[in-house]
């Protein structure tokens, strides 16, 4: 499991940048991942310092991949148990996701390699990034490595489905990329990631991404 850095180098932070100063910094949970309660001093853009008190929520970065197919137009993607979106809504729970995880320690195209494999069992082959991105600012640290890659069906070398150690439960979904879409539209993919995944991918169709 993916471990945050366990303190914030706040001398290392002040001297960043002049704008903004933390004051204090305080654990409120290290339980699973790390809470912290944050004031810092924000000089605004009228020049006056103004005092704020925020919680951040670190879990670390993370990798996310989207297997496409071009010669057949199929992407693979995944369905599993979300706690936070069924207790936000989600009737069952269960999201249809690209494959992702966190770093654990590695660079993020090891991360997503070895993800990849282990949720869909597929092998991949050539990945290639195509963006980061911080995915929930506003309480959340972690950031987002993302890649598409290629595949074909004999590139699947084994069943995939996630680490029962870990409380995986992964179904492997293989659809056209045209349901996919569909499903951003339709509400039935309703992950952020995904749907950043499957745009870029159909953007770079058209010849714009």
């Amino acid at each position: 499991m993916s471990r945050p850095v366990p303190d914030v180098p706040v001398a290392e932070l002040n001297a960043r940048t002049e704008h903004v100063k933390l004051l204090d910094v305080q654990v409120l949970s290290d339980h699973w991942y790390v809470l912290r309660k944050v004031t810092c001093s924000l000089r605004r853009r009228d020049g006056q310092w103004q005092t704020l008190t925020r919680e951040a929520y670190d879990r670390g970065n993370g990798a996310a991949l989207l297997l496409f197919d071009p010669h057949r137009s199929t992407v693979v993607l995944t369905r599993q148990f979300r706690l936070p979106a069924f207790l936000n809504g989600c009737a069952d729970g269960l999201l249809v996701e690209a494959c992702a995880g966190l770093l654990d320690g590695d660079d993020p195209e090891t991360c997503i390699r070895r993800e990849a494999e282990e949720e869909t069992g597929y092998r991949v082959r050539q990945p290639r990034k195509v963006f980061e991105a911080y995915m929930s600012p506003g309480s959340v640290t972690e950031k987002l490595h993302f890649f598409i890659a290629e595949y074909e069906p004999q590139d699947r070398v084994r069943a995939g489905g996630g680490l029962v150690n870990e409380g995986e439960d992964i179904e492997v979904i293989e659809m056209p990329l045209v349901d996919a879409l569909a499903g951003i539209a339709s509400g039935t993919i309703q992950d952020g990631k995904t749907i950043m995944l499957l745009q870029h991918v159909a953007l770079a169709l058209r010849g714009i991404a």
